[in-house]
C-alpha cells in the first residue's frame, strides 16, 4: 500500500507546479492571449499566430516547472520579479503598437538607446495620460488591477478563496490530463521552436533579415520573445556598426580633382525594367526620360542587375566600397558617402524611406540601421531632410527649401543622394489619384488572363512607375541648365504578375531560377549629363554613351560614382568601374552572392533555341 502511495505521489507531481503558482499562471496566460489580442492588426487577412494558446501554455508550464524547483521562501521573489518583467515588457510592446503601429522590434531598442533625458520623460508622461489609458494599453492596466486585488483582497479580508483538497487520485488524474495537454501543446507548437531557434542562431544580421524574408519564418508570437529577438539582432548589427566604424576612421583620400562638381544619385524603389517603356514595355510608363533620351543627354544602360532583391542588401552592397566576391565582408569596407565628404564634398541625403526620429514610424532595421547610426551618419551626410512624405514630390520641396534657405551651394562641390518610395507596395498609396493614366480595362486585350483585381493591382503599378518617371524628370529639370550628372537606379526589380507567375513584389526565400533573376534582379539604369557638363567634358561624355551596353552589377558603382568625382582613394579600383578602360566586364554578377545571373541567361538561351529548332 505505502509502494502503491509513493507511485501515485510521483504520478501527482505533474499537477504540482499549476496548483502552487496558480493565480501567476492565470494572469499570465491573460497576458499573452491579451497581448496578442489588441496588437492584431485591423487589416482583413489580419489573424493571430494559429497555435497562440497552445505554445503558451507549453512556455508558461515549463516555466512554472522551474518555479517549482526553487525553495517557496525565495518563490515568491522571484514570481514577484516575473511579474514586474512580464508586464513591463508588455506595457512598452502595446505602448509602441498604440503609438507607432508596431510591436517590439529591433528598431525600436535602437531608438530607445539614442534617446536622451528629456525624450525619456515625454515618453512616460505620455504613458499615463489619459488618450493612452482607454487604448488597448488600457487592456494591459485593467489586467494589472484585476491581478494586484486577486493576490491582496484575501490578505485583507476583502473575500476568501474557497479551500479545497483534492484526493491523490484526482491529483494524478490531473497530473496525467496536464502532462498530456503539455505534450500535445509541444506537439503543436514544435515546428514554430525550431524556426525561432533558426532565427535566433545566425552568425550575422544580415542571416536574420534573409530569414525574415521567408513567409513562414518563426513567430514571435509574445512580447518577451520580440524583445529578447531585438536585444540579439541589435547585438549582430553592433558587430557590423562597430566594423564600419572602424573602416570610417581609416578613410583616406589621396587627391580629388572634383571632376564632376555636382553629382545626384536617385535611388528608386521596386522596379523591374520590364514595366519601362524605354525598355520595351507595351504601355506608355516613362514619356519623360525617353524625350530626354531622344535629346542625347540622357543614356539608358540595357545590361543592369541589382545584386540582390531586397532593399537592406543592395543599401548596403551599393553603399558598401565591397563589391560581390570581394575579399572580406560589405562592413569591412567605407562607405562611399564616407569618401566624398572626406574630399571636399557637400553630401546630402533626401530620403523618404530612412528617418531617424520615430516620430517618422520608419522602423526598417534591415534598411536603415547603418545609414541611422549617429555615427556614421555624421561621417556619411552634412545635410538629411527630417520628414517622410506621402509621396515622392515631397524630396523635390526638400531639395528647394534646403536650396533656397541656402543650405545647398550649387557653386561648391555636391553630391546628392535621393532615396525615394518609388512602385513600393502598396502600389496604389504610390501616386496621386488625380495623375491615374492606366485602368482596368485597359488590359483585357493583353492581359485577358488576370482577374479584374488583379489588373486594377498591374495598372496601379504602371501609374506608379509613370509617376516616377514625373518624379525623376522634374530632379533632372534642376539640374538641367547646372554643371552637374545624374545617375538613377532602383534598388531592385520587382514582379507585377509577370507571365503566368502570379504574383507581386518579390519571392525572397526562392531559390533563383531564370525567371526570377529576370524580372526581380534586372533593373533600368541611365545616366543623364546636363547639356552644360556633357560640353565642358566631352571625353566623360564619350565613355558613358561608349558603356552603354557594359555587362553591370550596382555593387560596383560607387567605383563609377569615384571615378565621375575625380577621387583618388585606397578603396576605388579601375577594373568595378563600368567608364573605365580597365573595366572587368566578365566579373560574375552573381544574385544573392550564390546565382551567376548570365550563366542562367546563357542557359534559358541555349534551352529557348533548342526548343525553336526542334519545333
Amino acid at each position: 500500500m505505502i509502494k502503491q502511495e509513493t507511485w501515485m505521489r510521483w504520478l501527482a507531481v505533474a499537477w504540482k507546479p499549476l496548483k502552487s503558482n496558480a493565480l501567476f499562471f492565470v494572469m499570465m496566460y491573460l497576458l499573452g492571449c491579451i497581448c496578442a489580442w489588441v496588437t492584431l492588426g485591423p487589416y482583413k487577412d489580419a489573424k493571430l499566430y494559429d497555435h497562440l494558446y497552445s505554445e503558451l501554455f507549453f512556455d508558461l508550464y515549463l516555466l512554472l516547472a522551474a518555479l517549482t524547483l526553487v525553495p517557496e521562501r525565495w518563490r515568491r521573489w522571484l514570481r514577484l520579479a516575473l511579474y514586474v518583467v512580464f508586464y513591463s515588457v508588455a506595457l512598452v510592446d502595446v505602448y509602441c503598437y498604440v503609438t507607432f503601429s508596431s510591436t517590439l522590434n529591433p528598431s525600436m531598442l535602437m531608438l530607445v538607446a539614442e534617446t536622451d533625458s528629456r525624450e525619456a520623460w515625454e515618453f512616460l508622461t505620455t504613458l499615463v495620460s489619459v488618450d493612452v489609458i482607454f487604448s488597448n494599453l488600457g487592456w494591459i492596466l485593467l489586467l494589472i488591477g484585476v491581478n494586484l486585488l486577486l493576490h491582496f483582497a484575501p490578505r485583507y479580508h476583502l473575500f476568501r478563496w474557497p479551500k479545497y483538497a483534492l484526493s491523490l487520485r484526482y491529483e494524478v488524474a490531473l497530473s496525467l490530463l496536464v502532462v498530456g495537454v503539455w505534450i500535445g501543446c509541444g506537439c503543436a507548437s514544435w515546428e514554430n521552436k525550431v524556426k525561432v531557434h533558426q532565427l535566433m542562431s545566425a552568425d550575422t544580421i544580415g542571416e536574420v533579415e534573409h530569414t525574415l524574408t521567408d513567409k513562414h519564418h518563426g513567430v514571435l508570437y509574445n512580447p518577451l520573445l520580440r524583445l529578447v529577438f531585438s536585444l540579439y539582432a541589435n547585438d549582430l548589427a553592433s558587430h557590423q556598426v562597430d566594423k564600419l566604424v572602424a573602416a570610417a576612421d581609416k578613410v583616406s583620400v589621396d587627391s580629388c580633382s572634383f571632376r564632376s562638381p555636382t553629382i545626384v544619385l536617385i535611388i528608386g524603389e521596386s522596379y523591374g525594367k520590364h514595366h519601362s517603356h524605354q525598355y520595351g514595355y507595351a504601355l506608355p510608363t516613362t514619356p519623360r526620360q525617353e524625350r530626354r533620351a531622344r535629346r542625347g543627354f540622357l543614356v539608358p544602360f540595357t545590361d543592369v542587375v541589382a545584386p540582390w532583391n531586397l532593399t537592406s542588401y543592395v543599401f548596403k552592397n551599393v553603399f558598401s566600397m565591397h563589391v560581390v566576391g570581394q575579399q572580406g565582408e560589405w562592413c569591412d569596407y567605407p562607405l562611399f558617402p564616407e569618401i566624398f565628404k572626406k574630399a571636399g564634398y557637400k553630401v546630402t541625403f533626401l530620403t523618404n524611406q530612412f528617418l531617424m526620429k520615430p516620430a517618422a514610424a520608419v522602423f526598417d532595421f534591415s534598411g536603415g540601421f547603418f545609414l541611422n547610426n549617429p555615427t556614421l551618419d555624421r561621417a556619411q551626410f552634412d545635410l538629411r531632410n527630417t520628414a517622410l512624405h506621402r509621396y515622392d514630390a515631397g524630396l523635390l520641396q526638400d531639395y528647394d527649401d534646403f536650396l533656397k534657405a541656402g543650405k545647398i551651394n550649387l557653386q561648391q562641390p555636391n553630391l546628392i543622394l535621393f532615396h525615394l518610395i518609388g512602385q513600393h507596395v502598396n502600389y496604389r498609396d504610390r501616386y496621386p489619384q488625380e495623375r491615374k493614366k492606366f485602368v482596368a480595362e485597359r488590359y483585357e486585350r493583353f492581359r485577358p488572363e488576370l482577374t479584374q483585381k488583379q489588373r486594377m493591382i498591374l495598372a496601379d503599378y504602371d501609374n506608379a512607375v509613370r509617376y516616377n518617371d514625373s518624379i525623376v524628370d522634374q530632379i533632372c529639370r534642376r539640374f538641367a541648365n547646372k554643371d552637374a550628372i545624374v545617375i538613377y537606379m532602383p534598388d531592385h526589380g520587382e514582379e507585377c504578375y509577370e507571365e503566368n507567375r502570379g504574383f507581386i513584389c518579390r519571392n525572397h526565400s526562392a531559390q533563383i531560377d531564370w525567371p526570377l533573376a529576370h524580372y526581380e534582379f534586372e533593373i533600368p539604369f541611365w545616366v543623364y549629363c546636363s547639356p552644360r557638363y556633357a560640353h565642358r567634358r566631352p571625353e566623360l561624355f564619350r565613355a558613358i554613351v561608349q558603356a552603354r551596353k557594359r555587362r553591370l552589377m550596382t555593387d560596383a558603382l560607387p567605383h563609377m560614382l569615384l571615378y565621375l568625382a575625380g577621387i583618388s582613394a585606397k578603396d576605388y579600383h579601375a577594373k568595378y568601374n563600368v567608364l573605365s578602360d580597365e573595366y572587368d566586364e566578365a566579373r560574375p554578377r552573381l544574385l544573392k552572392g550564390t546565382a551567376d545571373y548570365d550563366a542562367l541567361r546563357t542557359q534559358f538561351s541555349t534551352k529557348k533555341n533548342k526548343a525553336k529548332h526542334e519545333r
